[in-house]
């Protein structure tokens, strides 16, 4: 019988009438004008159960209330035992064909392909329901939708990780997490359990720097860099092979909360980060990451300047080794649905395709079982592959028969190989037809429980991160160390940390001291260490501002004409402009009103980028524009104003000659150059030393 179809609200063809043909292992969307079972059955009421008299007892004969309520009994999947607290979004890679030398993965090789993928960002401590600012590292997943079959890079926004070897992993997770007698604290590492771990596992030192760093608390998703965090071998069409480091560098710059910031935001807007993703997505100002490969020699070492490339807590310099970028990432579209697509997606380490290839990084092969063995748990059973956020977009023909959640109608009778029945399909693909064929590589050994010598190494790069950064970022692990370690109860905790310090760096570890009110431990720091100037986040030449947001304060008589050059200026350049009043609603009429979209209850300075007041505004005595403005003072943030909208700055105790503060006359080519170079730099770190107090006592 034929059908009629009708176009949905995605503008897609759907299937609405009975008798449409439903072909195995396609995506089903619920659709149709009418609620029904889960079996499709029409319902005419599901606001009364099934009852003997309007007054009697419910009969056990409605299947329909038993489906709903049992249904919703299970509405919650176990939620992640790490990376619980994520955020997500379709996107589009398009390779640059660049790295056709080294990999003959077709994703990458070929100039212009354009392959679907999908990217959660999380936090790794924290429930569901927790911040999303708080100190923690973050993940960095993509999934890519490739012609050859599923590729997952698994990463974090932090190149190095805490551990060595993968069978350490549920310590350092049980070590962050709550502690189990109160389940406090919530989503953060300042707590004795963590730093009993870390001091105690001084491989940990390298990855505690960079969480300690502004690292540790992102300014958005959007401004954030990626890392595989182990070292892959990637193999070319000749079969040669290198080892690569994967980088996704934002092209919206790497930039950061302050840590006032980051603890006001948990308590505003827990939000946060998945609110500025979601919002800058819908508004058209798609974030966008370029990948890049640090390529080095396959020569049978796995080591490169002295540095071993199976330890996944150190990292290859990028001024050793280049990062080569070989593609850009899109992220254009949110989610429909949170739990169907954010919630279920499944990443997996070994999701590989051909041309890329895993190596012996012992955290790297604890993954690969580790992460298949956590879905089947998470999301029922072995079929987690066939829910829609997970299917291949590509032909599949697996032989996995039955399981919880079996979606796929598999043909044939002989799920086994080889057969004569169904004419010995599916066959095996040769590396020429795309089979993925491993290198082969010679294994051999003794069956040991140990590392390497070069393991050994925990303090030198942790030295090189820490002077590698400006005195400004310096400046902020101190603070960090010294409020992580201040929330430590017990003392000797501390006295064992300050031991892992003092071999990183002794002014580090003598001004942390200092703030607890401890003596600084004697240690030996390397001295001879080689500073990486590319793992500082502060900017010297002013960046991009898409995506920044700027908040405009008016009131009575302000200069509308102004408000409106500014924002269509911003938009020019992908910035947001946001009219703060004291009240909300319009503010003037005709061609220059303007619409109120944050008032001086609803707004707050963490959500801002820069704070302007405009031209005009009648001065007012309100505390919350006064916290609003000394606050985006305080946090470095750009600071602007015209005309007599000056005078509001000074009655909130702002000084005009600081640096990152924009003044003008009016709303002209000048006022708007320099509010755009202040806002490129993200911050006026020069003010630092004026307006952010530091926690820790003067070195006398």
């Amino acid at each position: 019988m034929a059908s009629r179809r009708k176009s949905t609200s995605n503008g897609s063809d759907s299937s609405a009438e009975l008798g449409t043909e439903i072909v195995p292992g396609n995506a089903l969307r619920q659709e149709g004008d009418f609620l029904t079972t889960a079996q499709g059955v029409r319902l005419p009421d599901t606001d009364h159960s099934l009852k003997a008299g309007d007054r009697g007892p419910t009969l056990l004969e409605d299947f329909h209330l038993r489906e709903k309520i049992t249904h919703f009994d299970h509405e919650r999947i176990p939620e992640r035992v790490v990376h619980a607290r994520g955020a997500a979004a379709h996107g589009v890679f398009e390779s640059y064909g660049t790295a056709k030398k080294v990999t003959k993965a077709q994703f990458l090789t070929k100039k212009g392909q354009q392959t679907q993928v999908f990217v959660r960002f999380s936090t790794v401590l924290g429930s569901r329901g927790s911040a999303d600012t708080v100190r923690d590292t973050r993940g960095f997943a993509v999934k890519f939708y490739t012609d050859e079959g599923t590729f997952d890079l698994v990463g974090n926004n932090i190149p190095v990780f805490f551990i060595q070897d993968g069978i350490k992993f549920p310590d350092i997770i049980h070590a962050g997490k709550p502690h189990p007698d109160r389940e406090i604290p919530q989503a953060q590492s300042a707590h004795d359990t963590f730093w009993d771990f870390v001091s105690l596992h001084t491989e940990a030192t390298h990855h505690v720097m960079w969480n300690m760093s502004d690292r540790g608390i992102p300014r958005s998703y959007r401004t954030m860099e990626g890392f595989g965090v182990h070292t892959f071998r990637l193999v070319n069409d000749s079969g040669e092979t290198a080892l690569v480091k994967f980088h996704w560098k934002p092209v919206a710059g790497i930039h950061s909360l302050v840590w006032e910031e980051a603890q006001i935001a948990a308590g505003v807007d827990p939000d946060f980060h998945r609110r500025d993703l979601a919002d800058s997505i819908d508004a058209g100002i798609f974030p966008e990451y370029e990948l890049g490969i640090q390529v080095m020699p396959d020569d049978g070492t796995d080591s490169f300047h002295g540095i071993d490339l199976l330890d996944p807590t150190k990292i290859v310099p990028e001024e050793l080794a280049p990062v080569q970028l070989v593609g850009k990432l899109t992220l254009n579209r949110n989610p429909t649905n949170y739990f169907a697509e954010t919630e279920q997606v499944a990443f997996h380490t070994g999701h590989l395709v051909p041309g890329i290839e895993v190596t012996n990084d012992p955290l790297m092969q604890a993954r690969l079982f580790s992460y298949l063995d956590t879905q089947l748990t998470r999301l029922g059973g072995p079929n987690f592959a066939q829910l829609p956020i997970n299917r291949p977009r590509c032909p599949v023909n697996d032989m996995f028969r039955d399981g919880m959640h079996q979606h796929a109608v598999h043909p044939g009778l002989a799920p086994y190989r080889p057969n004569s029945i169904d004419g010995d399909l599916p066959r095996p693909a040769s590396a020429g037809q795309g089979g993925y064929v491993q290198v082969p590589r010679a294994i051999e050994g003794p069956a040991v429980r140990a590392n390497p010598a070069s393991f050994d190494d925990h303090f030198s790069q942790a030295t090189m991160f820490y002077r590698s950064l400006t005195p400004i970022e310096q400046v902020h692990i101190i603070e960090a160390f010294t409020f992580e370690l201040g929330k430590c109860y017990e003392q000797a905790i501390k006295e064992r940390e300050l031991i892992v310090l003092s071999k990183v760096d002794t002014d580090l570890c003598e001004q942390v001291a200092a703030g607890l009110g401890l003596p600084a431990p004697a240690g030996e720091p390397a001295n001879d260490v080689t500073t990486s100037p590319a793992l500082s986040q502060v900017v010297t030449e002013p960046g991009p501002i898409a995506g920044r947001k700027i908040g405009v304060f008016a009131g009575a008589g302000a200069d509308l004409a102004g408000i409106a050059a500014l924002r269509a200026e911003a938009a020019e350049l992908g910035a947001v402009v946001q009219v703060i009043a004291p009240v909300g609603g319009v503010l003037g009429r005709g061609r220059t009103k303007q619409i109120v979209e944050r008032t001086l209850l609803t707004a707050r300075s963490i959500e801002f980028d820069a704070v302007v007041v405009a031209g005009g505004t009648a001065p007012t005595n309100d505390i919350k524009l006064v916290l609003l403005l000394q606050e985006a003072f305080r946090h470095c943030k750009a600071i602007a104003a015209w005309g007599t909208g000056q005078d509001i700055l000074e009655d909130a105790g702002i000084s005009l000659a600081t640096p990152g503060v924009v003044l003008g006359k009016k709303v002209d080519e000048d006022f708007t150059a320099a509010m755009v170079t202040a806002l490129g730099l993200h911050r006026a770190w020069d003010r630092a030393e004026l307006v952010m107090a530091s926690a820790v006592p003067p070195a006398k």
